[in-house]
């Protein structure tokens, strides 16, 4: 079920993985999401600008990333990132920041781009385990991957088919999604996005799979679960958002999201068959009304 885009997303990771040009050093910055996913770039003593231009050690051609954005500065003992001004700032872990110590797994968000900070003498093997990681798990939502969620989807339905055990799915995505983007901007956007996941999947059971399916479209599988227990799950993830305030910079963002549920029938033919139930179902919600759940 993974798309021609999957494989080759998969891939690069691989290729960049592999790659004998990524020297080993003390520490670095890896691309977990954006352009050139995978990415690593070794940090030194000297300065290491990031920006739009082409001059940047690490250049991020995306509009919401200023010409000359970020600078990364070594003091003899720690890193040190700087926010030159830019128009849309700088993010460590989420928190707007003009200057910032790096520590071990920070997150730095420039534009829509997310560079992950490591170091140490393990710093090689924390940037392989990165690299297996991204090929599971989205990096903006910590979700998982689109090409993940399709693996073990296919494998669950499957096994219902074989062993005749119940099996739902939930889609949901968020309602007016353009309105957030073209009222807060895109970085409020991706924010949301983040925030939202980080809501629902600590909600969910162990054995549930919580996946980006992409765009602002989540999927949540549900093995062992019946179209009543599915049903229950889906209207309590769509509660939890509702009551939610997402927040980027000073700005609360209220946001809903519209849920489609379907369970195994025995006359699916595959997969996709279910995926398309619960896919038709998510599409009644959205006509019903939003902020709902149809299925």
């Amino acid at each position: 079920m993974a798309s021609d885009s999957e494989r080759t997303r998969v891939t690069r990771l691989k290729e960049v993985a592999g790659s004998k040009s990524a020297a080993s050093g003390a520490a670095c910055v890896v691309v977990i999401y954006g352009p050139e996913l995978g990415k690593r770039v070794q940090l030194g003593t000297a300065p290491f600008g990031i920006g739009r231009s082409a001059r940047n050690d690490l250049a991020i051609d995306q509009e919401s990333v200023s010409r000359h954005h970020a600078r990364i500065t070594f003091d003899g003992a720690d890193y040190w990132l700087h926010d030159l001004n830019s128009t849309n700032g700088t993010y460590v872990n989420d928190g707007l920041v003009s200057e910032q110590r790096l520590t071990e797994g920070d997150q730095i968000h420039i534009g829509r781009s997310i560079l992950k900070f490591m170091t140490g003498e393990n710093v090689e093997a924390q940037y392989h385990e990165e690299i297996y990681r991204l090929m599971t798990v989205d990096g903006l939502t910590q979700a998982f991957n689109r090409r993940y969620f399709n693996e073990v989807f296919e494998r669950e339905f499957n096994r219902s088919g074989r062993y005749q055990r119940a099996l739902s799915l939930i889609l949901f995505d968020i309602d007016f999604f353009k309105r957030v983007n073209d009222t807060f901007g895109h970085l409020a956007g991706d924010s949301v996005l983040r925030q939202i996941a980080a809501a629902v999947k600590p909600r969910l059971r162990r054995e549930d799979v919580f996946a980006r399916a992409g765009g602002e479209e989540f999927a949540i599988l549900l093995p062992e679960i019946g179209l009543d227990g599915a049903r229950i799950t889906a209207d309590k993830v769509r509660r939890i958002v509702e009551a939610s305030r997402f927040k980027h910079e000073q700005q609360l963002i209220a946001c809903t999201i519209s849920l489609g549920v379907a369970s195994f029938q025995t006359a699916m033919i595959d997969a996709t068959t279910l995926y398309k139930a619960a896919d038709d179902w998510l599409y009644q919600a959205k006509q019903r009304g939003r902020n709902r759940v149809e299925g």
